[in-house]
């Protein structure tokens, strides 16, 4: 599946993005601190096999579409079935997110998660999509809340902390169908305001 936008396109991650992955993270990466990132085009081969090998995400690379670049990689991860017959997820997760420096704070991120969050809702019923980071990363934090999503509360000592050695708290943060056409209408605003 490929999400296209105004801004970006989010095709499905392979091997042909490992060039354009490393190079979208060779400038600052005073933002990586929580999150792992691809420093090299060997990295990102590793980076991007490790994404295929699950069979419970979906990865995508994030190409901007005014010049065609790679900027980054998102995921729908945690996509769970409620019911044995249930041939869509009914919740999901959207994560594994990060963006090259220029990229940041731009029409991109914003775009990308209203496409997400559009297909999880609104193609595959989801009634619930969830959002989570290191409890330590204010600036992700930040963003999630711009997303539209409501704080749930940190799980503590939750999974691996990124660098290591050690276990993270959590932040989690999640929408809900209920909630999606507010969320839904503030980011196509958002995004509208981007192109005027």
């Amino acid at each position: 599946m490929t999400l296209t936008g105004s801004h970006v396109r989010l095709e499905p991650l392979d091997l042909r993005h490992a060039e354009g992955l490393a190079l979208a993270a060779t400038h600052d990466r005073s933002t990586y601190a929580f999150t792992h990132v691809p420093a090299s085009v060997d990295e990102a081969v590793t980076y991007i096999d490790a994404a295929l090998e699950r069979d419970d995400q979906l990865p995508f690379a994030t190409i901007r579409l005014g010049d065609g670049v790679v900027v980054g990689s998102t995921r729908f991860l945690e996509l769970s079935f409620w019911h044995s017959d249930d041939t869509d997820p009914s919740s999901c997760e959207i994560g594994a997110t990060w963006l090259a420096h220029d990229a940041q704070r731009t029409a991109i991120n914003t775009e990308a998660k209203l496409l997400q969050l559009t297909h999880a809702f609104e193609v595959w019923g989801c009634r619930r999509v969830q959002l989570k980071t290191d409890a330590r990363n204010e600036r992700s934090r930040a963003a999630i809340v711009r997303v539209g999503a409501t704080f749930e509360g940190v799980l503590r000592n939750f999974q691996p902390a990124l660098p290591g050695p050690g276990p993270r708290d959590t932040a989690i943060y999640s929408i809900t169908d209920a909630e999606w056409p507010d969320v839904k209408a503030d980011l196509q605003s958002r995004v509208s305001a981007d192109q005027a």
